[in-house]
């Protein structure tokens, strides 16, 4: 089978389903450092840097599987839960190029957060496409990852023989418009008790030194520079670790303490491609399945 992989990262994708047996044909990668480890791995492989300027048309009859981690930051617990608002959600292009290549299968990717947001809309677009759905909470030590990871995994199927399904479809669309939009009220109103809760609070955690996590705030440690504050300091290193002032403990942004990769090449993009891969082995596993079922559907 011949893959087209978007939003491909570091090539997890690639390198689980080639365990499988897969073949990718094409990369869509807008990131530079992840552009640079993909043509290190994937020497010969093309990759489209921009997925709006991608034709699908041009993969039409050779491409079997479309996959995809499509953005999960307007999803995510740990952003702003922006949902279709946030400019990095990204499914309506993967959609225009599943509807292009028409492939027979669909392997989409996203965090847990996309469940009460918009995994609904999804299912829906791929089966007004005339796709079959199934979706997991696959965690990565499912495949005996040492951590837990839970991701939402969408696989879809669909022949030559697969329409919409007509009124039923288009009266499952107006109901999820309805419901659609009342979560989006409710996280509107939501959103604005957070944003008033937060500027109430916003002396207080400037008080607290709940800014620690931000080196280049004024007045960082409770409003008063670290080497500026007075107290008792811990250790007996020439640069303090941490500090008792006003009977409230303080820590510096980055003690010098052995425990922080110091000097390691692209340490960030590093972090930052990782954190947004996916689990190799468990698209594997993944990628055997539908292999699997390719083979029975096909001999029918």
């Amino acid at each position: 089978m011949k893959v087209l992989d978007l939003f491909s990262g570091i090539g997890g994708f690639a390198l689980g389903l080639e365990a499988a047996g897969m073949n990718t044909v094409a990369f869509c990668e807008q990131d530079t450092y992840c552009q640079k480890v993909l043509k290190k791995h994937w020497p010969k492989i093309p990759i489209h840097s921009d997925i709006t300027e991608l034709n699908g048309y041009e993969y039409r009859g050779t491409v079997d599987l479309v996959c995809g981690g499509f953005p999960c930051q307007p999803f995510s617990v740990a952003g702003k839960q922006l949902g279709t608002e946030d400019d990095r959600a990204l499914w309506p292009e993967m959609l225009r190029v599943i509807r292009e290549v028409a492939p027979r299968w669909v392997i989409g990717e996203n965090v847990s957060g996309i469940i009460p947001m918009e995994l609904d809309k999804v299912l829906f677009d791929l089966e007004g496409e005339g796709y079959t759905c199934w979706t997991f909470v696959l965690p990565a030590c499912a495949v005996d990852a040492h951590h837990r990871r839970d991701r939402v995994w969408v696989v879809a199927h669909t022949d030559s023989k697969s329409q919409p399904v007509g009124s039923q479809y288009e009266q499952r669309m107006v109901a999820h418009s309805i419901s659609s939009s009342r979560r989006q009220s409710k996280r509107l109103a939501q959103r604005a008790d957070k944003e008033a809760k937060r500027s109430s609070n916003t002396s207080h955690s400037a008080r607290s030194g709940q800014n620690v996590s931000n080196p280049h705030r004024q007045g960082l440690q409770g409003g008063q520079k670290i080497e500026n504050a007075k107290g008792i300091w811990a250790g007996g290193n020439e640069q303090p670790e941490r500090c008792v002032n006003d009977g409230r403990a303080t820590w510096l942004p980055e003690p010098r303490v052995g425990r922080v990769a110091n000097g390691v090449p692209n340490r960030s993009h590093r972090l930052k491609a990782l954190g947004n891969a996916v689990v190799p082995p468990l698209v594997a596993e993944i990628g055997r399945i539908v292999m699997q079922k390719n083979e029975s559907f096909e001999n029918g």
